[in-house]
Formats: structure tokens, C-alpha cells, sequence
């Protein structure tokens, strides 16, 4: 039996068991995919046993991935670019990483809204945090002329414009307090902060000067349609969930595990639906 997990710390909330558990069902394979609580301070010596382990490899959740990242062998071009990693897998013997947040988001955001790239205007990013760092990648990665970054910590937003200097023409940073008037020149618009998880706080961001063909995206998933992307479709604009990214962010993993590269099913979608709203 080929056998996976996720770790972080805590871990009770992760829904990738059951991402993976119907993965492995679905496609008829004998293998296992469990939660591993590990502590900050026992993680580093617990990637480095992965090799002896029985494990074929695991993703990472917070607070571990800059742990795991230091830990591995081996860094794919993702996870250098990040600084992080969410995957692990072990070849011949060695730690190896990526992050497939980046592939998440990017891959949801065009099955999402295709067009986006169309649209010829800047990309604004909201909060300075990992996942913004992930996204942000994604998108100069793509090609786009200018990327906008605004977080409430301002020092922080100027960090993650140095992490990118092989970008730095293309990065302006945005004082939170004229983030609405950075969203009115935006083609796409993503909520990277915890602003909105389980209807707590709000981004107070005034879509009136929007225009119609800008896409608003939140990378929170509980609720599955936050305030922003409640205010964003009342406004009649293109909303992207962040359910989407935590599906697809799974899909290179599994197959490094499980040597099967699986689907992201509207199936699949419900499932995960199902189980957030019985979650509350």
C-alpha cells in the first residue's frame, strides 16, 4: 500500500484526506492519505525521516512550509520562487519540494474566467502573506504588465515586491487606505488575507468605479462566497471561489504519491461543498 499525508500544526480542519480518499477511490488505487498533527519544533527532524518512513511523501499546511522547504534535498523552481513549500516526495532517497499553490490558484482562476489575460490592466493582490507570494509568482509568471500590492502592513507589501526583484518594474506597492482606488484600474482583484473567513471583519472595498469586465477572486473557501465576492457579484462582475484552488493544488502531489494524475469533478466539488456546509 502506498501510503501519504498532510501535516501541519494544528491539522483537524484539513479537508485533503478527503480529496485524496476519493481520489484513491475513484481510481481504484490501494493506497492511504491521513492527517499527521506535528509540532513547529519537531518538524524539521520529521521531514528529514521521511525517507525511512513507509511514507511516500505528504503536503504541508501551515505553520510548516517554510520548515519544509529548509528540510528538502531538492527544491523545484515553485517552491524556490515562493520560499515555501506544500509538497514533498521522496526519489531515490531524497527530499524533494514544490508548491503547488501557484498551480492552484492560476488553474482554477482561468477555468474560472478564461478571459482574464484579455483584459490588458494591472493584477491587485490584497494582503503580503504566503499565499499572496504563491499567487503573485503565478501572475508575473504570466506575463502581466503590472501587479499591485496592497497590504495593512505596508512594510510588509514592500517585502514581497523585493522577494520578486527580477520583477521590480512591474510591482507597485498600494497604501491600504487607496486600495479601492487601486481595484478601479484592476483586471483582476484577489483577496489573499483571512479578511472574510467564517463572515469575520470585511475589506471595505468600494466596487463602484469597477469596471464590468474586471474579475474579483478570494482565496477564503469558508465561506464558500465571501462578502467580497458577494459585493463583487451584486456589482455584476466575474467572481472566483478559493474552493477551486485547494482542489486543484492537489492534483500534482497525488501524483507524485500515487503515480496517477487525478481530475478535479464537479463530483468531487460537491463533496467537499457537502461537508463544508455540515461543518457550518
Amino acid at each position: 500500500m502506498i501510503k501519504a499525508c498532510v501535516v501541519g500544526w494544528p491539522i483537524t480542519h484539513s479537508r485533503s484526506p478527503m480529496i485524496h480518499g476519493y481520489w484513491l477511490k475513484t481510481l481504484g488505487i490501494d493506497g492511504s492519505y491521513e492527517k499527521l498533527a506535528v509540532k513547529p519544533e519537531d518538524a524539521f527532524a520529521f521531514f528529514q525521516g521521511l525517507p525511512g518512513s513507509g511514507l511516500t511523501g505528504c503536503n504541508v499546511t501551515v505553520p510548516l512550509k517554510e520548515i519544509a522547504f529548509e528540510a528538502a534535498d531538492e527544491k523545484d523552481s515553485s517552491a524556490v520562487a515562493v520560499g515555501a513549500a506544500n509538497t514533498i516526495w521522496i526519489e531515490n532517497g531524497k527530499i524533494l519540494a514544490a508548491n503547488t499553490d501557484t498551480y492552484g490558484f492560476m488553474t482554477h482562476l482561468s477555468a474560472t474566467a478564461p478571459n482574464w489575460l484579455d483584459v490588458d490592466k494591472p493584477v491587485l493582490i490584497l494582503g503580503a502573506g504566503g499565499a499572496a507570494r504563491a499567487i503573485a509568482f503565478g501572475f508575473l509568471e504570466a506575463g502581466i504588465e503590472q501587479l499591485m500590492i496592497s497590504n495593512r502592513t505596508k512594510s510588509r507589501a514592500e517585502k514581497l515586491g523585493e522577494h520578486f526583484s527580477k520583477y521590480r518594474n512591474k510591482i507597485r506597492i498600494v497604501d491600504w487606505d487607496n486600495r479601492s482606488s487601486a481595484a478601479a484600474k484592476a483586471g483582476v482583484i484577489v483577496n489573499t488575507t483571512t479578511i472574510g473567513m467564517r463572515n469575520e471583519g470585511s475589506l471595505d472595498l468600494d466596487f463602484s468605479q469597477v469596471d464590468s469586465t474586471t474579475v474579483v477572486a478570494d482565496i477564503v473557501y469558508v465561506p464558500l462566497e465571501t462578502q467580497l465576492l458577494k459585493d463583487a457579484r451584486q456589482r455584476g462582475l466575474k467572481t472566483v471561489d478559493g474552493l477551486g484552488m485547494l482542489l486543484h493544488q492537489a492534483v500534482p502531489g497525488f501524483e507524485k504519491w500515487f503515480g496517477r494524475r487525478p481530475d478535479v469533478t464537479p463530483e468531487l466539488r460537491a463533496l467537499i461543498v457537502g461537508d463544508l456546509e455540515a461543518a457550518g
